[in-house]
C-alpha cells in the first residue's frame, strides 16, 4: 500500500512539474518580443513562392471571399507586384527574388502599347523601371520609351494635361485625377534615357495645370478635375474614391505630396517643392491623423475614429517625405517617415506567418464608395512600404 502511495505521489509531482514547464514555456512565448525582421522574411517568401501566371497578378486579398484577387496586366496595379519582388531583392541582397521578378516581367511588356489608360507609369515604371535600375539592361529602355510614347498620346494641348480615364465619358468630358502626377515619372525618365525633351515638357505642362486647378485654399487636393476640351476651362471638381466632392481622400493627398516632390527632383521648380510642402503640412497637422501616423481612408469620414485606415496612404506619404526631407532638411518629414515605419513593422500591420497570401501588410483601403478592398492587404501598400525602407536605408547609409 505504501509503495503505491509513493508511486502516486511521484506521478503527481512529475505531472505537476510538466504542467508547470508547459505554462512557463507558454508564458515565455507570450513574453518573447516580436521580431519584425523575421516576420517580414516570412512574408517575403510568400511573394517569392506565389505561382507565376500571366493572368493572375495579385492585387489584394478578399477576406469575404477568402481569396487572392487576381488581375491581368491591363489592371493599373499589375506592375506593383513585380516591383515588390525587385525591391525585396534590393533589401535582402538575395538574387532569387530578382529571378522571380524577371519571370513575371515579360507579361507586363504588352502594356507599353495600352493607350486606353493613364496608368502607364504605375505599370511600366514600377516593373520595367525597377528592372532597368537594378540590371542596367538596355533592352528595358525600349519598353520604357515605348510606354512613354503611348502615354503621351493622351495629352491634350488645349487642357494642358494627360487624360486620366476614359470611362464616364458621358458626364466627364476630360477628367484628370491627382493620381496622374505619379505617372509623370515615366515621362521624365524617358527624356533622361533618350535625350528627347518632348516627354519632359509634357510632364511639366501636366504638373503646371494640376498645380493650378487641383488644390483648395487649405492646400488639400481634390480627386478629379474635369475640363472642357474646347476652352480648357475647369467644369467640375469631384471625387471618385473619396467620401464626397469636398472631402480629403487620404491617398489622394499622398499622390499630391509624392508627385510634386518627384516632379521637383527632375525640374528643380520651386513651385513644385512649395506645393509638396503645403500639402504635407495639411496632412501632418490634420486633427484626424492618428497618433501612429497611419491615416483613416478619408480625413472627413464622420465614422472616425471607427473608420477604416489606409496603410497604402501612410506608406506612400512616408516614402515621399523621405525624399522631401532630402531637399529641405525639415526634421518633421523624417520624423513622420520613421514613425510610420515603426508602426508598420508591428503585429498590428504585418500579416501573420500563417496568412497564406502574397502580401506583407494589412489594413489598406482601396475604394470605399464602392465598398471594394476595405481594410485589406493591397499590393501597392506593400510597394510603398518596401520603397520607404529602401529610402530610409539609403539615407542612413549616406
Amino acid at each position: 500500500m505504501m509503495n503505491n502511495f509513493y508511486k502516486s505521489l511521484i506521478f503527481w509531482a512529475v505531472g505537476l512539474t510538466l504542467m508547470s514547464c508547459k505554462q512557463d514555456q507558454s508564458q515565455s512565448e507570450e513574453l518573447k518580443p516580436y521580431n519584425a525582421q523575421e516576420a517580414l522574411e516570412v512574408r517575403y517568401e510568400k511573394l517569392a513562392s506565389y505561382p507565376v501566371d500571366s493572368l493572375s497578378f495579385p492585387r489584394s486579398y478578399s477576406r469575404k471571399e477568402n481569396a487572392v484577387q487576381k488581375v491581368p496586366s491591363k489592371d493599373w496595379t499589375s506592375g506593383f507586384y513585380v516591383g515588390n519582388l525587385f525591391q525585396i531583392h534590393s533589401l535582402t541582397g538575395e538574387d532569387r527574388f530578382q529571378k522571380v521578378a524577371l519571370e513575371w516581367l515579360p507579361y507586363m511588356q504588352k502594356e507599353e502599347l495600352n493607350d486606353g489608360t493613364h496608368d502607364m507609369g504605375f505599370k511600366i515604371w514600377c516593373s520595367y523601371g525597377e528592372a532597368y535600375e537594378q540590371t542596367g539592361d538596355t533592352a528595358y529602355e525600349k519598353v520604357i520609351l515605348k510606354g512613354a510614347q503611348t502615354l503621351s498620346t493622351r495629352f491634350n494641348e488645349t487642357v494642358g494635361s494627360l487624360r486620366s480615364w476614359d470611362f464616364n465619358d458621358d458626364i466627364w468630358e476630360f477628367p484628370v485625377i491627382i493620381d496622374n502626377m505619379m505617372n509623370l515619372e515615366l515621362l521624365f525618365e524617358a527624356t533622361r534615357i533618350s535625350g528627347d525633351s518632348t516627354y519632359h515638357n509634357l510632364a511639366v505642362q501636366h504638373a503646371n495645370t494640376t498645380l493650378k486647378n487641383h488644390f483648395r485654399e487649405d492646400q488639400s487636393s481634390v480627386h478629379v478635375t474635369v475640363y472642357d476640351t474646347i476652352s480648357g476651362a475647369v467644369k467640375q471638381r469631384v471625387t471618385h474614391q473619396g467620401l464626397n466632392d469636398d472631402s480629403s481622400w487620404a491617398r489622394g493627398q499622398g499622390w499630391a505630396i509624392y508627385g510634386y516632390t518627384m516632379a521637383y527632383r527632375y525640374t528643380k521648380d520651386p513651385a513644385y517643392l512649395n506645393q509638396a510642402k503645403k500639402t504635407a503640412a495639411f496632412f501632418l497637422d490634420h486633427k484626424n491623423l492618428p497618433d501612429d501616423g497611419i491615416p483613416y481612408w478619408d480625413f472627413n469620414d464622420p465614422a472616425i475614429p471607427d473608420a477604416p485606415r489606409d496603410v497604402s496612404a501612410g506608406a506612400l506619404v512616408a516614402s515621399g517625405l523621405v525624399e522631401l526631407y532630402s531637399y529641405t532638411n525639415d526634421q518633421k518629414y523624417l520624423d513622420y517617415s520613421n514613425k510610420v515605419l515603426s508602426s508598420l513593422k508591428s503585429q498590428e500591420y504585418i500579416l501573420p506567418a500563417d496568412f497564406d497570401a502574397p502580401f506583407i501588410l494589412d489594413h489598406s483601403t482601396g475604394n470605399w464608395p464602392k465598398n471594394d478592398e476595405i481594410d485589406e492587404p493591397i499590393v501597392y501598400g506593400d510597394y510603398y512600404f518596401l520603397e520607404l525602407m529602401l529610402r530610409l536605408n539609403n539615407l542612413n547609409n549616406n
